[in-house]
């Protein structure tokens, strides 16, 4: 039976279960939920996650939220499947973790710091003091993880810990699109771009990219 997956495109946390399912191997039915018309805040939805948020899953009636718990779950009600999404060691599997949390509660705060002042004023006029301070913050994460980079992904093998960074980064070049004069690529050492390069080379890549960011 295929696992029900709940997502909202350009959603980090989606992203990262999105790229967990393709690693695992997983079936699964997309259901692309509309913060527009307000899908998520609906019964029907609510019964699956009472917080109205995405990403959500539902697996043989298990209802799940919370994109972490959702990746342990898969990982250990499925070890078999396609490919670990921890390293096998206990502490390369620490070191997961340990990303994965550094991503939502460090990168992604200043991320979204920004995100507020720059894609979510679309009259523009932004607080310049407030996206200079979250630019600065997200190039100390960014420094950070260019340092702690030591092979070709984050923890070891390609896992979840790659997961969870990622869609950070790939939103903060969202942004930059629009705004490139609050861009942060200059902040992006050699390193992290090679890291992305391999992370968009995976061949289930393409297939997750948000669609309205095709």
């Amino acid at each position: 039976m295929a696992i029900q997956f709940y997502y909202a495109s350009g959603s980090p946390p989606s992203w990262r279960v999105w790229l967990s399912l393709e690693h695992k191997q997983l079936p699964y039915e997309i259901h692309v939920l509309s913060f527009a018309t307000g899908e998520h805040k609906r019964p029907a939805y609510l019964a699956i996650n009472p917080h109205g948020k995405v990403p959500s899953i539902v697996d043989d009636g298990f209802a799940l939220y919370e994109s972490v718990a959702i990746v342990e779950y898969l990982e250990q009600r499925y070890p078999d499947s396609g490919q670990p999404l921890l390293p096998r060691d206990v502490r390369g599997a620490a070191v997961a973790r340990r990303v994965m949390q550094e991503a939502d509660h460090y990168y992604g705060p200043a991320n979204y710091r920004l995100l507020s002042q720059t894609l979510f004023k679309r009259g523009g006029g932004g607080d310049a003091k407030e996206i200079d301070q979250a630019r600065e913050l997200l190039g100390v994460e960014l420094a950070r993880f260019e340092n702690a980079i030591a092979g070709d992904y984050l923890a070891g093998p390609l896992s979840v810990a790659d997961y969870a960074l990622y869609p950070y980064i790939a939103l903060s070049r969202r942004i930059e699109k629009q705004h490139p004069e609050h861009g942060v690529s200059d902040k992006i050492g050699p390193k992290l771009r090679a890291w992305m390069g391999r992370i968009e080379a995976l061949p289930y890549f393409q297939k997750t990219l948000p669609p309205h960011w095709k």
